[in-house]
């Protein structure tokens, strides 16, 4: 099963290497940024998620409630995608990762009006809890990195 997981790692990783620019390397994470606004963005990357079948779950945005009490921050909103099989299967493994779930997309507006999209790989995000939910969570973990992945690659794309 390492093996496997290796594989898929190895794929994942020669994918997301076109979506990565100069950005600071944070471990974990995939950046990308786009030459996209920051709503244009957002609404791809809800329409990427619903494509894929997944499911958004739960967003937050600092920038809209600053709004709300009159104040104008950079755009950024932050979108928790998931889905029910994965999440049963997910707690089968380890009831304890389920803390991580949903896992986050991060939408950022950048100072020149374009936006980045960003996110930890769930492989990142599920790996504390590899000891406990052996190879029924990495398994997971590596399916959802390709999900995520794809889903990141369809909101980036060129309209």
């Amino acid at each position: 099963m390492r093996l496997a997981l290796v594989c898929v790692v190895s794929l994942f990783l020669s994918l997301s290497s076109s979506l990565a620019d100069s950005v600071p390397d944070r471990k974990g994470w995939q950046v990308a940024p786009t030459d996209k606004t920051y709503q244009a963005l957002v609404d791809d990357l809800k329409t990427s998620i619903k494509a894929h079948e997944m499911l958004l779950v739960t967003q937050a945005s600092a920038s809209a409630g600053a709004k709300g009490r009159g104040l104008t921050i950079p755009g950024n909103r932050v979108i928790g995608v998931y889905r029910n099989d994965y999440a049963v299967r997910m707690l089968e493994a380890s009831v304890a990762a389920g803390i991580e779930a949903p896992i986050r997309f991060y939408v950022t507006e950048n100072s020149d009006g374009t936006a980045t999209l960003s996110w930890k790989t769930p492989s990142f995000v599920f790996a504390p809890y590899f000891d406990d939910g052996g190879e029924a969570l990495e398994t997971l973990a590596a399916e959802l990195d390709l999900v995520f992945l794809s889903i990141a690659e369809g909101a980036v794309a060129a309209r």
